[in-house]
């Protein structure tokens, strides 16, 4: 049986290849099609006109396994929590937890020209989101929701690269940590301190947490966003082409990475 992690790895470097000559709608096809052809709610909504209103918006990230599926659930988070619209919102694939930039400060996914690979730079794949302080608990619920048994969905996928881990302001001395932790024990999770570079999770129910201001997000390429992942039925181009929105308004930029743009 092929190894899911390289069937991912594989499909993602042939549609970075395609994705420079093939049409805009071409490119937003899942790697699942690719592949194929190749070879929960949390919390209560409140209106639109107050999440236009957001306040004190802070920059977190969470990651478990492969980002495609974890950004599709914290985008209906951000609906149903926040009542956030296309427009507003901002979970975005990408990647954080190592101590390592390539040149310029870029951050790749795997790419046949070998720029600045996330993997030996010793970081993992996540989703970051720009959130009111008041509802980063919320959100940690959303997130433990997503293990299965203490273990992340896509346990095929092995490495550094698709540990557990959570960015937080001063990590564990953020004011709304304790929260965190206590949405994490209630799921039999322990969570520790990451020190940059950390080895994968699985079979261990742990969850790094990492200081965001040594440890930031990085957005991952435009070609891995909002992309349908192995988990689950397609989620339909309505899903996929919310990157369009984000490109036009600028909340999606380019990453120097090889990519589609």
């Amino acid at each position: 049986n092929t190894n899911p992690s390289i069937m991912k790895t594989t499909v993602g470097l042939i549609l970075l290849a395609l994705s420079s000559s093939w049409a805009y709608s071409t490119t937003q096809y899942s790697r699942r099609t690719l592949l194929q052809g190749l070879i929960a709610t949390a919390g209560a909504t409140i209106s639109s006109s107050a999440a236009t209103a957001e306040e004190n918006l802070t920059d977190v990230y969470f990651g478990v396994g492969c980002f495609w599926h974890i950004q599709h659930e914290f985008i209906e988070a951000e609906r149903s929590i926040l009542g956030r619209t296309n427009k507003e919102l901002s979970a975005l694939a990408g990647y954080a937890g190592g101590s390592k930039t390539g040149k310029e400060g870029r951050v790749c996914y795997h790419n046949f020209q070998g720029i600045a690979d996330y993997g030996r730079l010793g970081h993992g794949e996540v989703v970051g989101m720009k959130l009111p302080e008041a509802k980063i608990s919320d959100f940690a619920k959303v997130y433990f929701d997503l293990f299965r048994n203490g273990e992340r969905v896509d346990p095929m996928d092995r490495g550094g690269e698709y540990r557990s881990l959570i960015g937080l302001p001063g990590g564990m001395n953020h004011p709304l940590y304790p929260e965190v932790e206590k949405a994490g024990i209630a799921k039999g999770m322990k969570l520790v301190a990451g020190k940059g570079n950390d080895p994968d999770t699985i079979g261990k129910k742990l969850v790094y947490v990492y200081d965001t201001s040594e440890f930031p997000f990085y957005q991952a390429e435009v070609y891995h966003q909002f992309h349908d992942d192995f988990q689950s039925r397609p989620y339909g181009r309505s899903y996929n082409y919310i990157v369009n929105d984000l490109l036009e308004d600028g909340r999606i930029q380019g990453t120097g990475c090889p990519d589609r743009i």
